[in-house]
């Protein structure tokens, strides 16, 4: 729990020095300390006399409603005044930060008239018809009227800004505040860092993935080894029994590694830089806190963006669901305990999950009951652990797999509304699996908007649209407990 509760304070004072810091001068500690008083509070009472005890559900929406009301205030009271007007462009400004990076290093300087008019050109009026150009510190705002689909507007546009200006601008395609589309020209970065005498940045670095990788195979095999129910006493006895974790660490890394080489691999398609898989080795909890991969480069539509956020989900799940049917068939069957739930893999309650009941009921036959919960194999808990995983990566909010998914589906703004939603829906079913307690305060830290694609206007087929309502049907079949009649039918 300390453990926890460190970790999540580092990633809130993170996340609220970096979204809000420059917004007001109240301090960041205090706007931290607002945010994480539910946190503390649960945690000194799970680790108080009182620990057995239900916490006061009218106290918990309480600190819900007035932590939020309090940071929002402190923010407004200590908000550095802005310009006029600034505030309605903030959509318009947010095209910038796609390539937040190279703007932040140089500002776009005035444009020769005779440039202002070659501009002016790029626009056709019959795709796109300019009416003026706005200037903004990190980019020219262009507003118009769309008069074609926007995906022929974009690709008419952005050719003809790169045969008369080359390399020099990105080109973002945007919806304002009023629900209009509009271009905004950003500073490419490309260009920038070719100008400077700078070493190019190397995103390839298989040493250092090697290394990170083979330090959680070590990691995950100590702990799969505690897993496989080696003691302490017995490994010192012993040191060979360390390789019977091997089946944990090896199933574990093939999921999460195949996830994150999911995106690499969609991301590859579009020509998008990208890093490889990083894992985060740690000696404790799962022995990693999973594996990452760093976009180097802006996504050039919503189509890739669906692509790069879906396909790790989806491939991850490709190895996880085999691996916990072989793990499931493996494992032995005991009595329920009052203590069984999703995450307690020596006694793992299948109804905690509807497709977790779908996978033990196929893989163990009758010899699962109604009143029976399930001591795991480490290979079975290796795949547990991947559905839980793709199903916190699927949660529709903000720069997670699913924000990016409902993003791509529904626009930057309804995938916004759509990620508020998910928060409070999460935070209610923490009173079936309050497992998922830290997750759901972690997703109120997450902010709701994630980049704008170049193209963020033109929407997705009807085929990707498909896929993604899937997506969002596996999150739900994964965190949703199983209902009473589909239990009696199935046990």
């Amino acid at each position: 729990m300390l453990i926890l509760l460190l970790l999540l304070s580092i990633f809130t004072y993170y996340v609220v020095k970096k979204s809000v810091a420059d917004l007001t001068r109240t301090p960041t500690w205090m706007l931290w300390l607002v945010m994480m008083i539910p946190a503390f509070v649960l945690a000194f009472w799970s680790l108080s006399d009182r620990a057995d005890e239900p916490f006061p559900i009218a106290v918990l929406l309480g600190l819900f409603i007035v932590c939020p009301v309090l940071y929002w205030f402190l923010i407004q009271w200590g908000r550095i005044p802005q310009k006029a007007g600034q505030q309605t462009q903030s959509a318009q400004q947010s095209a910038a930060e796609a390539v937040r990076a190279a703007a932040e290093k140089a500002a776009i300087p005035p444009l020769e008239k005779e440039e202002e008019a070659t501009i002016q050109h790029c626009f056709p009026w019959s795709v796109f018809y300019l009416q003026n150009i706005e200037y903004r510190p990190q980019a020219l705002i262009c507003k118009g009227q769309l008069r074609s689909s926007p995906t022929v507007a974009y690709n008419t546009v952005r050719e003809n800004i790169e045969t008369h200006f080359g390399k020099r601008f990105l080109v973002v395609f945007q919806e304002g505040l009023n629900g209009k589309p509009f271009f905004a020209l950003v500073p490419n970065p490309e260009r920038q860092k070719s100008q400077s005498s700078a070493r190019p940045e190397k995103l390839a670095r298989p040493g250092l993935a090697l290394g990170l990788f083979i330090a959680t195979l070590f990691t995950t095999t100590a702990v799969g080894a505690f897993i496989a129910g080696i003691t302490e006493e017995s490994l010192q006895a012993d040191p060979r029994l360390f390789w019977q974790g091997l089946p944990y660490a090896v199933s574990l890394l093939l999921i999460l590694g195949t996830h994150e080489f999911g995106h690499y691999m969609a991301a590859q398609r579009y020509k998008m830089k990208a890093t490889l898989p990083y894992f985060i080795p740690i000696p404790f909890f799962l022995g990693t806190f999973g594996a990452f991969i760093q976009l180097r480069s802006p996504v050039p539509n919503r189509r890739a963006l669906f692509d790069v956020g879906i396909a790790g989900p989806l491939a991850g799940l490709v190895v996880a669901v085999p691996l916990l049917i072989w793990g499931l068939a493996h494992s032995e069957v005991v009595t329920m305990p009052e203590s069984a739930s999703l995450l307690n893999f020596e006694a793992l309650d299948p109804g905690a999950s509807i497709a977790l009941a779908l996978l033990s009921k196929l893989a163990l036959g009758s010899q699962l009951g109604m009143d029976e919960a399930i001591h795991l194999h480490p290979v079975a808990v290796s795949g547990c652990l991947g559905l839980v995983v793709t199903a916190l990566n699927l949660m529709p909010v903000g720069q997670l797999d699913g924000g990016h998914i409902v993003h791509a589906m529904y626009g930057q703004r309804n995938g916004a509304i759509i990620g508020q939603v998910c928060r409070f829906l999460v935070l209610g079913l923490t009173f079936v699996h309050s497992e998922l307690f830290i997750w759901a305060i972690l997703l109120f830290f997450i902010p709701a908007i994630d980049e704008p694609a170049l193209n963020d206007v033109s929407e997705l087929d009807d085929k990707r649209d498909l896929w993604g309502l899937i997506a969002l049907t596996l999150l739900v079949l994964i965190v949703l407990p199983t209902p009473g009649p589909l239990k009696a039918l199935l046990f």
